[in-house]
């Protein structure tokens, strides 16, 4: 973005339109942090990209002392989502990728950064863990499925059958937090050679639970079964995307969420801006890897491949813990709540 665009975005936010920012209750001088989201922020939009923007604002006083929660303000006419200081750590814990992405921005898109959201950005580190093994790849999964794998052919259907066996495995990484506890072994998921004549493979279980409360077997066998049906519905969502000219911004968000969780991995940093992969970010958001037929093109699918396999080994090699640290977290979270108590912002 050129300091003119720049320039541009910050005077419209002094706009009446934005008036929201400065009037409305849970805002005003509680917001910390002011950063641009969305396409600007990965240094992918185009001159027909919207601004969207994202913050935080401080929880009042009272609402610390009551146990109240604002969570998020939403303002749809403009795009912007502010979310309360304490939503917003929940989130970052649980390696949120759309809330995680506001701690790597490029410096000069923090249009506010006041002292404690300055802090916050210092502390960023506390929230990287293997969680974001799951959490990226849940999001990159749900944008896989928007994507036309051509499952008609029968060639490329054990690729798709992994696909979809990584999507209930990230679901499945939750399922421990959810719901009633269970061994680690109690339930496998793998794939084999499949029993049915148009499949190469496909998705196995084995389970062994014992004295297992009904309810809790059947949310989770649920939320597995709809991941399942997600897929079947690719064409219909394709159909839509590619009306609308979407399919090629869908391919480009897959391949960044692959970029960021590497990053996070490998480099213990969250980089929002994708500098260096600018060019082939663009290339396939424009459509040069969708063929005649306005559908993902085999060297696509390539590149995908790469980054599957990138993403695998740092998996495997990554220095990060299982886990966030939750008492660093929850130390810095009581020293901002404290001092809002204390100085009554």
């Amino acid at each position: 973005m050129t300091n003119t665009n720049l320039t541009h975005i910050k005077e419209k936010l002094k706009s009446t339109e934005y008036d929201f920012l400065r009037t409305q209750p849970n805002l005003g001088n509680q917001i910390i942090l002011l950063t641009l989201g969305g396409s600007h922020a990965y240094g992918t939009a185009t001159e027909h990209s919207d601004i969207d923007l994202r913050g935080c604002a401080l929880n009042s006083k009272r609402e610390i002392l009551v146990g109240k929660d604002f969570q998020q303000f939403v303002h749809q006419n403009t795009d912007t989502s502010i979310y309360s200081f304490n939503k917003l750590i929940s989130l970052l814990t649980n390696a949120n990728p759309n809330t995680m992405e506001l701690l790597g921005n490029t410096k000069e898109y923090y249009l506010y950064l006041s002292p404690i959201g300055a802090k916050l950005l210092e502390n960023r580190h506390l929230f990287l863990s293997r969680r974001v093994i799951h959490s990226f790849g849940g999001y990159a999964a749900a944008q896989l499925r928007r994507l036309d794998n051509k499952a008609s052919r029968l060639s490329d259907q054990s690729r798709r059958e992994q696909h979809i066996l990584n999507s209930v495995k990230n679901a499945f990484f939750t399922f421990p937090g959810r719901y009633f506890s269970f061994p680690e072994d109690a339930i496998s998921l793998y794939i084999d050679k499949s029993v049915q004549e148009e499949y190469d493979t496909e998705i196995y279980m084995d389970i062994h639970l014992h004295h297992y409360p009904l309810r809790d077997y059947n949310c989770m066998w649920a939320e597995m079964q709809n991941i399942v049906k997600e897929y079947a519905k690719i064409g219909k969502r394709n159909k839509n995307a590619i009306e609308h000219n979407k399919l090629g911004k869908h391919m480009m968000h897959l391949i960044r969420l692959y970029m960021m969780c590497i990053d996070i991995l490998e480099k213990e940093e969250i980089i929002t801006y994708r500098k260096e992969e600018h060019d082939l970010l663009m290339s396939i958001r424009l459509g040069e890897y969708l063929d005649d037929n306005r559908q993902p093109t085999a060297q696509f699918y390539e590149i995908l491949d790469t980054y599957e396999k990138r993403l695998a080994y740092a998996e495997q090699n990554t220095s990060l813990p299982e886990e966030p640290d939750y008492n660093a977290i929850l130390d810095f979270t009581a020293s901002v709540n404290e001092y809002i108590v204390k100085e009554t912002i």
